[in-house]
This record gives C-alpha cells, sequence and structure tokens, in this order.
C-alpha cells in the first residue's frame, strides 16, 4: 500500500482514479460487516491478482497500477484505449 501512495504523491491527477477504481472494488453490502469499511473481498483480490499475473499472484508494480488507472480514467471518459 505504501508503494501505491507514493504513487499517487508523484502523480496527484491519479488521485481520482484510484479512488474511483477502489470504490469500484468495493464488497457489496460493506457497511452491514464489521470493519464497516468499502474494502474489497480477499477471495476476489486472490482471483483478480491470479488472473492478471498467474498462479500465485502477487502484487502488480506501481507502473502496472499507474498504466490501469490511465486506461480506467480514459474508458470513463469514453476514449478508452488498450493499456
Amino acid at each position: 500500500m505504501f508503494r501505491f501512495a507514493l504513487l499517487v504523491l508523484r502523480r496527484p491527477l491519479l488521485i481520482g482514479p484510484m479512488l474511483h477504481a477502489a470504490w469500484r472494488f468495493r464488497a457489496r453490502g460493506w457497511w452491514r460487516r464489521p470493519p464497516f469499511l468499502p474494502l474489497p473481498p480477499r477471495a476476489y483480490l486472490q482471483w483478480r491478482l491470479e488472473t492478471a499475473f498467474g498462479a500465485g499472484g502477487g502484487m502488480p508494480e506501481p507502473a502496472q497500477v499507474e498504466r490501469y488507472l490511465r486506461w480506467a480514467r480514459e474508458a470513463a471518459r469514453g476514449g478508452a484505449r488498450r493499456p
């Protein structure tokens, strides 16, 4: 998480897309279960990482996250290109 915070500090224009992506990944009904935070389900994150990086998953590099956030921002504007 620290690496992603540094990414946003270096590129402040990514704050909005990062918050938007975090909101899209939240668990449904998050307000009904402790810790009452809009966090994504662990199993869903593991599945996303496995489908993106293969067995064993792993964390994406900040450059990969930045590329995804830029792509997601363009897609939201209606002009999505391949990342």
